[in-house]
């Protein structure tokens, strides 16, 4: 029963009044993720009104925001940028139109809620977040949407391991065959498509976060790639493998092709062994623990997910033979902070907050001048698009191409 309540708590939230200093959004495209991404979000914040969509096609638009009750609708993009009354705008246009239209949402003095990837490539990573407008006084707020990076799951997790203590971590996620298309923006090499930029990079992401670092080289990116002349040089699916600093290694691998049942993504991160203090041990023992820990449901934790902790120990006498060896197994969710505990217990939040809920109430609190508990920073979305570059280059595809907007 609380999986059904959860469920249709995220999609019938509460509707509180908005305040009079509400955002008002602009939305960029009639795309089919913003509903999920921040219609349905916004429904629940009281600082935060879905003001105005612009599409290419205006017959669509307009029939796009009846059915989402948007109040206006624009001729063109530069429209709702020139629109004094929109104070943000979201853009979840193809990856091939992020560069473009970031730059001049924020050369038009906007906020920015942009879709992951936020570019196409490393190049235009460090062009955008490097604006000068960004270190203007009264800067617009820039944001790649890495929503599930601000799940209480995610956080949790991450706070289960030390970064330094990691040798290795694996990462996979997948959407099955039927839920894809070769006419989808995933295979137009224009428009910047592919496997390693769509669901890809929620696992490159995890490599890093949990590294702490980011990689030294890619070691080795196999693709399955299109080679029909329409769809060339766009993956449906990829596994690359990572050096870290320190000789270690990240696995990242994901599917736009993948098996007819949807299988959760996860990440799984194995430690070093290392002494483990055990005080009632006889003199001349030890006692050394390995750790394995799996987060399952690492992108969309709201529907399920389960952290599994599996703790094997061993205690070695002096000529370090084995006395005694076993392995305990527990496991953790979190579907808010509360569950997530310590340092995370008092943060706001409920139970069907989806993460695209929880990154919007970040969002809103940093546009506002109030404290962010969890962000994407640019450093760290450079840092992204050249794990993003690496992967493609070793592959054998190459980086995406670049906009001719300049």
């Amino acid at each position: 029963m609380a999986l059904v309540s959860r469920i249709w708590g995220c999609f019938n939230p509460p509707t509180p009044p908005k305040s009079s200093d509400a955002i008002r959004f602009g939305v960029l495209g009639a795309a089919g993720i913003a509903p999920l991404a921040l219609f349905n979000p916004a429904k629940s914040h009281p600082e935060v009104i879905i003001q105005a969509i612009s599409a290419r096609d205006r017959k669509k638009a307009e029939e796009y925001a009846k059915s989402h009750s948007i109040p206006e609708v624009k001729d063109t993009y530069q429209e709702i940028l020139d629109d004094p009354n929109i104070d943000a705008v979201f853009i979840p246009l193809p990856n091939g139109l992020h560069f473009e239209w970031a730059v001049r949402a924020i050369r038009a003095g906007k906020h920015v809620l942009l879709e992951k990837p936020s570019v196409s490539n490393s190049t235009e990573a460090e062009i955008l977040f490097n604006l000068p407008e960004l270190d203007a006084p009264n800067a617009p707020v820039l944001l790649e949407a890495f929503h599930s990076r601000f799940y209480p799951s995610w956080a949790l997790f991450r706070s289960l391991v030390e970064p330094s203590e990691i040798e290795h971590v694996e990462t996979r996620s997948m959407i099955p065959w039927w839920a894809s298309s070769k006419d989808q923006i995933h295979f137009n090499y224009a428009l910047s498509g592919g496997s390693i930029m769509a669901m890809g990079t929620y696992n490159l992401a995890a490599l890093r976060l949990l590294f702490g670092e980011s990689p030294e080289e890619c070691l080795s990116c196999d693709v399955k790639a299109y080679t029909d002349g329409i769809h060339d040089k766009c993956d449906y699916e990829f596994k690359a493998t990572f050096r870290f600093p320190g000789g270690r290694t990240g696995v990242a691998s994901s599917t736009l092709m993948g098996e007819t049942i949807i299988k959760p993504s996860w990440v799984t991160v194995t430690t070093k062994q290392v002494p483990f203090p055990n005080v009632n041990l006889p003199a001349g023992q030890q006692q050394f623990q390995r750790r394995e820990l799996t987060l399952q449901g690492l992108v969309h934790g709201v529907f399920w997910h389960r952290i599994d902790i599996k703790e094997m120990n061993e205690i070695r006498s002096k000529d370090g033979s084995v006395v005694k060896a076993w392995t305990k197994a527990t496991s953790r969710k979190a579907y808010t902070w509360k569950e997530a505990g310590g340092e995370f217990a008092d943060l706001p939040g409920e139970a069907h907050w989806m993460s695209y809920r929880h990154q919007l109430e970040q969002f809103v609190n940093r546009i506002k001048g109030r404290k962010t508990q969890h962000w994407v920073d640019r450093e760290d979305s450079i840092a992204q698009m050249k794990m993003v570059d690496m992967a493609y280059e070793r592959s054998g595809l190459g980086p995406r191409p670049a906009s001719s907007f300049r």
